[in-house]
C-alpha cells in the first residue's frame, strides 16, 4: 500500500488528508447516532402526548424532564411558547435539532466531490510527466514513461475509492436526518391539533 502511495506522487498527500477527514466524520456521526438511539424514549413520548391530550401540561413537562428524547424537546418548546406562537416555537426548536444532526455532513459532502477532482488532477499531472519524458528521452526508456502513467491511474483510483466509501455513510446519515425531521413534523402537527382542541374545550378531561 505504501508503494502505491509513493507512486501516486504529491497529490496523494491531499488525498490522504481527505480520507482521514472523511473517516473522522463517519466515526463521529456514527457515535452520534448510536447515542441518539439510546436516548430515544417512545414510552415517555407516548405518555407525554397523552398528558397533553388530557390537558395536563404540567404533568407533560415533568415527563419531559426525565428523558432526553429529541422529539420531546421540540414538543416542550412548543408548549412553553404556545401563548405566543406555537408553530414558530416548534419550527425554531426543530431547526436546532436538525442542524445538530446535520453537523459535519457538509464536510463529508465536500470530500465526496473533492476526492475525485484531486484524483483527476493527479491523472493530469501524471500524463504531463509521461509526455515530458517521452519528448525528452524518446521511446528508449519506457519505464520512465510508465511511471507517469502509473501515477495517473493510482491517484484516480484512490480519489474514487475515497468518494465511494464516503458516499455510502453520507446517504445513510442523511436518510436518518430526513426520518427524524419527518417524525418531528408529524408529532408537531399532532401537538397543534391537540392544543387547539383543548383551547376550544372539546377535549378537556374534568
Amino acid at each position: 500500500m505504501l508503494e502505491y502511495f509513493y507512486q501516486g506522487g504529491p497529490v496523494m498527500y491531499p488525498l490522504l488528508f481527505c480520507s482521514l477527514l472523511s473517516l473522522t466524520v463517519v466515526i463521529e456521526r456514527g457515535i452520534f447516532w448510536i447515542r441518539e438511539k439510546r436516548c430515544r424514549d417512545r414510552r415517555s413520548l407516548d405518555r407525554f402526548m397523552t398528558l397533553v391530550e388530557e390537558n395536563n401540561l404540567d404533568g407533560a413537562k415533568e415527563v419531559a424532564q426525565l428523558t432526553n428524547d429529541f422529539v420531546i424537546r421540540v414538543m416542550v418548546c412548543g408548549i412553553l411558547h404556545r401563548e405566543f406562537s406555537l408553530r414558530d416555537a416548534l419550527q425554531m426548536r426543530a431547526d436546532e435539532e436538525i442542524a445538530r444532526m446535520k453537523r459535519y455532513l457538509p464536510v463529508l459532502d465536500t470530500m465526496i466531490t473533492l476526492s475525485p477532482l484531486l484524483g483527476i488532477l493527479g491523472t493530469v499531472i501524471g500524463i504531463i510527466y509521461s509526455f515530458q519524458m517521452l519528448g525528452t528521452l524518446g521511446v528508449e526508456h519506457p519505464r520512465l514513461i510508465t511511471v507517469g502513467i502509473a501515477q495517473a491511474l493510482i491517484t484516480t483510483a484512490f480519489g474514487l475509492i475515497i468518494a465511494i466509501f464516503s458516499l455510502i455513510p453520507y446517504n445513510y446519515f442523511l436518510s436518518k436526518v430526513e426520518k427524524a425531521a419527518l417524525e418531528v413534523e408529524q408529532y408537531g402537527t399532532s401537538l397543534e391539533i391537540i392544543l387547539e382542541k383543548n383551547r376550544n374545550g372539546t377535549n378537556v378531561i374534568p
